[in-house]
C-alpha cells in the first residue's frame, strides 16, 4: 500500500508580506460582511414591521365595514388620501390587496381584491370564533408570497387582509445587491491597502534581510543596520547589530589568538626541530658522535621543550574553549576552592612556604574553572618567589563581594608591565628566560569575567606582586 504524500499547506508557503496582506484583507472582509449582514437584517425587520403595522390598521378599518367590497373600497380611498399626504406606495396602486370575510365557523363568506380567495388555515378558526383577537403569518396565494392579517369583526366572525410583499422583497433584494457590491469593493480596497501596509511595515525587515544576505555573501561583519524605526523591528535591528558586533569581536579575537599562537609555537618548535636534527646527524655520522654529556643535555632539552609545548597547547585549547563554558555553576564555599588550589600548588612547589588565612564566603561558580584560575595565580607567585620567600593567601569579605589576595616576595611588576599582565602571550622582559607561555593570567581574567568578577594586579606591601581575584557573593 502506498503511503500518502504529505504536502506543505499552501498558507505556510506564502511570504510574510503575503500573509500580512491576506490577514488585513480577511479582517476587513469579515468586518464589512458582518456590518452589511446586520444592517440588512435590521432594515428587513423594520420594513416588515411597518408592513405589518399597516396591515393591522387595514384590518381594523375593514372590520367596521359590512362587505369585502366595501372594505376594499374604503381601504383604497384611505390609502389614496394617505398617498397624497405622505407619498407612500399604496395597495390601490399596485393591486396587491385582498380582503376576505369569515363567518364565526371559519367559512369564507366573501372575497374582494387581487386574489380570488385567501387560503383559510388552522390559526384563523380561533380568531373567527372569538377565542383569539388576531393572527398574522405569511402564505402563498397562487405562487405569490402574501402577508395575511386576521382580526375579529365586532358582529362576529373575522376579516382577513392580505397584501403582496413583493415590493418589500424587491427593496430588500436591491439593498442586498448594493451591499454586496459595496462589500466586494471594500474587500478589494482592503486587499490593496493591506498589501501597501504590509510593504510599508515590512520594509525594515527587507533591509534587515538584505543586510544579513550581504554579510553572508561578503563575510563583512562591520556593516550595521540603520535603526530608524521603533518597536519590535527596531529591537530586532538593534539585536542584529549587537550580534554582528559580537561576531566581529569574536572573529578578531580568534584571528589574534591564531596569530599569537603561531608566533609563540614557532620558537619551541624551531628549537625542538634543531635539537632533533642535531641528534639525527650525529647518529648518521659515526665519526661525529656527540659526547655523552652533550647528548644527555640535548635529550633533557627535548623533554623540557616537549613539556612546554604540551602546556602551551593545553592553555591555548583552554583559552579558546573557555569562552563557551560547559561546566554547571554551583553554590559552594569559596574557601574550599582556594584551599584545594593551595594544596595542589604546595605539591608542585614543595620548597615555597605558603601562609594561608581563609574566611567563610559562599559564591555561585564553576568549581573546576575557578580552581584553575586560582592555581595559575599561585603558580605565578611561587615561580617568582625567591629562596625562602613566602606566598601569602588571604580572603576578605566586603558587602556583596569576596576577595582572594595572593602576595609574593619576588621582584614585583614594573609600572610599564602592570597594564599588560592579563594580556594573552604578554611576558615581561624579566620573564622571557623563565618557562611559561604568557597565557596563565589571561585565563585568570577570562574565568573571573565569566563569573561576573574581576582580576586586579598591583604591588604587595613586601615589594613583590599582588593579585586580587574579586567575585560576587551568592545571593542569600
Amino acid at each position: 500500500m502506498r503511503r500518502p504524500r504529505w504536502t506543505t499547506p499552501r498558507w505556510k508557503t506564502l511570504t510574510l508580506r503575503a500573509r500580512l496582506g491576506v490577514l488585513v484583507a480577511a479582517a476587513v472582509a469579515v468586518a464589512v460582511v458582518t456590518v452589511s449582514a446586520i444592517s440588512w437584517s435590521i432594515t428587513r425587520a423594520n420594513l416588515y414591521d411597518q408592513f405589518d403595522a399597516r396591515l393591522q390598521s387595514y384590518a381594523q378599518l375593514a372590520a367596521k365595514t359590512s362587505s369585502p367590497e366595501e372594505a376594499l373600497a374604503t381601504l383604497q380611498s384611505t390609502d389614496d388620501r394617505g398617498q397624497a399626504g405622505d407619498h407612500r406606495p399604496g395597495p390601490g396602486r399596485d393591486g396587491g390587496l385582498t380582503v376576505q370575510f369569515l363567518s364565526a365557523d371559519g367559512l369564507v363568506t366573501g372575497t374582494a381584491g387581487a386574489k380570488p380567495a385567501i387560503p383559510v388555515l388552522a390559526p384563523d378558526a380561533p380568531v373567527a370564533a372569538g377565542e383569539v383577537g388576531r393572527a398574522a403569518d405569511v402564505r402563498r396565494i397562487e405562487g405569490d408570497r402574501f402577508r395575511v392579517w386576521t382580526a375579529q369583526r365586532p358582529g362576529g366572525g373575522a376579516v382577513q387582509v392580505a397584501q403582496d410583499s413583493e415590493d418589500v422583497e424587491d427593496t430588500l433584494g436591491r439593498l442586498g445587491f448594493w451591499q454586496l457590491v459595496v462589500s466586494a469593493a471594500g474587500v478589494l480596497g482592503a486587499t490593496v491597502v493591506g498589501r501597501a501596509i504590509a510593504r510599508s511595515a515590512l520594509r525594515p525587515v527587507d533591509d534587515l534581510t538584505s543586510a544579513a544576505e550581504n554579510v553572508a555573501r561578503t563575510q563583512e561583519l562591520s556593516a550595521a543596520i540603520d535603526v530608524s524605526v521603533a518597536g519590535e523591528i527596531g529591537r530586532l535591528a538593534t539585536a542584529f547589530n549587537a550580534m554582528l558586533g559580537a561576531l566581529s569581536r569574536s572573529r578578531d579575537e580568534q584571528r589574534r589568538l591564531v596569530e599569537d599562537a603561531g608566533h609563540e609555537l614557532r620558537t619551541p618548535l624551531t628549537s625542538l626541530r634543531n635539537n632533533i636534527e642535531l641528534l639525527i646527524h650525529a647518529d648518521a655520522n659515526p665519526r661525529r658522535q656527540l659526547p655523552a654529556e652533550d647528548r644527555s643535555r640535548l635529550l633533557a632539552d627535548l623533554d623540557t621543550q616537549a613539556v612546554e609545548l604540551t602546556a602551551l597547547i593545553s592553555e591555548l585549547v583552554e583559552l579558546s574553549t573557555g569562552e563557551r563554558p560547559s561546566e554547571v555553576a554551583e553554590r559552594i564555599p569559596l574557601a574550599d576552592v582556594v584551599g584545594s588550589a593551595v594544596e595542589r600548588t604546595r605539591a608542585r612547589w614543595p620548597k615555597v612556604p605558603f601562609q594561608v588565612d581563609l574566611t567563610e564566603a559562599e559564591v555561585l561558580v564553576r568549581p573546576a574553572a575557578l580552581e584553575r584560575a586560582v592555581l595559575n595565580v599561585l603558580d605565578n607567585a611561587a615561580k617568582w618567589s625567591p629562596p625562602g620567600g613566602t606566598v601569602r593567601v588571604t580572603m576578605a569579605v566586603t558587602p556583596g563581594e569576596a576577595r582572594i589576595r595572593v602576595d609574593d616576595e619576588g621582584p614585583g611588576i614594573t609600572e610599564e608591565d602592570l597594564p599588560h599582565v592579563f594580556e594573552r602571550f604578554y611576558r615581561a622582559d624579566a620573564a622571557r628566560a623563565l618557562p611559561g607561555s604568557g597565557l596563565g593570567l589571561a585565563i585568570v581574567e577570562q574565568v573571573l569575567t565569566q563569573h561576573g568578577g574581576r582580576a586586579e594586579a598591583g604591588r604587595a606591601a613586601a615589594g613583590g606582586a599582588r593579585f586580587d581575584l574579586v567575585l560576587p557573593l551568592a545571593a542569600s
